[in-house]
């Protein structure tokens, strides 16, 4: 039989690959990355041709570390708010660059799961892999019962390395919750532990088995939405075979054109797919990249992988109801207030910046894409709330966010110009037209909420009234130069303040130090090691109002 080339297996994908290497790889390669943000951040220049080969490094290094750090980098590659261009176009690639392994390999693990040789568990057996991705690859068979399936083949020693990682991880994440404010700020902890047990679960054929039933259940009465049947006999935790369907990649916006497809068309099915999925259902799939979905010649969409699910609980799934109805009705204080509910933003004194930087965003994003450059018009609410920081982001809303921004970015790749509001029509109106026996299986809340869209839609308020109460609003929350002056003083105030603090304890230091020195040379030990020890605190606490300085001059430029 014909053997098919395997390029050399990678430092991860080697069977003697040692503990103590991996944790060595792991900890000069993150030590190395943290370099190279501080050197670009104060030393190097900023051109996109620098910003794109770090992005190529950084995408190399993910990839040498293997499938759990290709994970965090395919997640990464989703924020394009958080990321320049250049990186998530490096980390992008992840997706289509996962080495594959040999069928040797697959083969032996087949057989010794399903408990037969090859032959008589499948009729053909195709060696050469259709896809490899960072837990698994994909080879195309056939049952003897004549049917075409595609079978999916755990990574050898992927349990192994997963442990080796997450310890390795988990180490990290304690030392940045014990030493940085920001990553307590943000419970580091817990988003670190949702993403372990959702990677042993994506690890796990059984559990992506039952997850593909249940979303094949969800869309049962859902023609156009299309989930391939999963075969039992031939699934265990390490093995999957499920039924071959295959498609035009659902961002292939030429080849769907070319055989009459309309893109906007699979936007708007992809987008009210997505939202029975959050907003109905309560279950997701939290990966749903280029890769995991397709479109079939006739037009339908096609969900493939069921490993990264997860679920939204009632209680956080009628809050998230409120908010997309109050999204669409560009109600901000509602907004506001339902995203407050879940934690994602907290009370402040003032929340007048918050409430302007929502209702900004609310406002644009439902009509058209939103251009950063009009943030020029919000620069001191930006500062406020980048100085207040009152955005919170739990655990489990990371994987909600996650699978947004991606579904967002694979539509605006089909439609740059899509809008929110036209694409969720069709959502909005089964449910309004839903009969009352199946509002009770799950649909109250959202069902009233689409409903009372309804009537706000039928008793809207003419162009000019909203303008009046646009202006009312403004008004009544003080939206006057005079007020963006008070917030501009208070800042220079607050600098100074810093600045001060930082040079007492600059003399302090200095001052300690040197009496430290004295006393030594007048063999006055003990007073001179009091005073080095003096010096060396005052000294951390110039470090720290340094820090702090450097900070806030960094957001005095932002904001100007």
């Amino acid at each position: 039989m014909l053997q098919t080339a395997t390029p050399n297996p990678l430092r991860w994908q080697q069977q003697n690959y040692s503990p103590l290497a991996r944790q060595v790889d792991i900890s000069v390669s993150a030590a190395k990355f943290a370099f190279n943000l501080w050197w670009d951040r104060n030393v190097a220049d900023r051109s996109p041709q620098h910003r794109n080969r770090r992005a190529q490094w950084l995408a190399g290094t993910l990839l040498d570390l293997g499938p759990t750090f290709i994970k965090i980098g395919q997640a990464l590659s989703t924020r394009a708010d958080l990321l320049p261009i250049e990186y998530v176009n490096a980390l992008t690639k992840l997706q289509d660059q996962v080495p594959q392994f040999a069928a040797d390999q697959a083969i032996a693990i087949i057989e010794s799961e399903l408990g037969s040789p090859l032959q008589t568990l499948y009729r053909e057996f195709d060696r050469v892999p259709l896809a490899a991705a960072s837990l698994g690859q994909v080879h195309r068979a056939r049952l003897h019962t004549g049917e075409e399936v595609v079978v999916k083949v755990q990574r050898p020693g992927l349990d192994r390395l997963f442990k080796l990682d997450l310890q390795v991880l988990s180490r990290l994440v304690r030392w940045s919750t014990r030493y940085s404010q920001t990553a307590r700020q943000y419970d580091l902890d817990a988003i670190y532990g949702e993403f372990a047990d959702i990677l042993w679960k994506e690890a796990d054929y059984i559990q992506e088995a039952m997850n593909a039933d249940r979303f094949r259940h969800n869309f049962a009465d859902h023609p156009r939405i299309v989930v391939p049947k999963i075969y039992p006999r031939y699934t265990t935790q390490k093995v999957l075979t499920m039924e071959y369907v295959p498609g035009i990649k659902v961002n292939d916006r030429q080849s769907l054109e070319a055989i009459g497809i309309d893109p906007k068309e699979i936007n708007h099915l992809g987008i009210c797919a997505y939202l029975k999925q959050l907003l109905q259902d309560g279950f997701f799939q939290a990966d749903p990249h280029p890769g995991n979905m397709a479109v079939t010649q006739d037009g339908k969409l096609i969900f493939y992988d069921f490993g990264m699910m997860s679920e939204v609980q009632p209680l956080n799934r009628d809050q998230m109801v409120k908010t997309f109805f109050a999204v669409l009705k560009k109600d901000t204080d509602e907004v506001v207030h339902t995203l407050t509910d879940m934690g994602l933003i907290e009370t402040v004194a003032d929340m007048t910046p918050i409430k302007r930087v929502v209702g900004f965003l609310v406002d644009r994003f439902t009509e058209k894409p939103i251009d950063v450059q009009d943030f020029k018009s919000l620069r001191g609410e930006m500062y406020t709330l980048f100085e207040q920081q009152p955005f919170r982001l739990p655990a489990k809303m990371t994987f909600i966010i996650k699978a947004l921004t991606t579904l967002d970015g694979v539509a605006r790749e089909l439609d740059p110009q899509y809008s929110l509001l036209v694409a969720a029509k069709p959502f909005v109106t089964s449910l309004v037209v839903a009969s009352p026996k199946n509002q009770g299986s799950g649909l109250g809340e959202l069902a009233r909420q689409a409903k009372g869209y309804l009537a706000f839609q039928l008793n809207k308020p003419n162009s000019t009234e909203q303008a009046l109460r646009r202006l009312e609003a403004r008004l009544e929350q003080g939206e006057l130069q005079i007020r963006v002056q008070s917030v501009e003083s208070d800042r220079h105030l607050k600098t100074l303040r810093l600045a001060v603090k930082a040079l007492l304890y600059a003399c302090l230091t200095g001052f300690s130090a040197l009496l430290g020195a004295v006393l030594l040379v007048g063999a006055y030990s003990g007073g001179a090691i009091a005073a080095f020890v003096l010096a060396g605190v005052s000294g951390s606490f110039l470090l720290k109002s340094l820090i702090r300085v450097a900070i806030r001059e960094k957001l005095d430029r932002l904001a100007g």
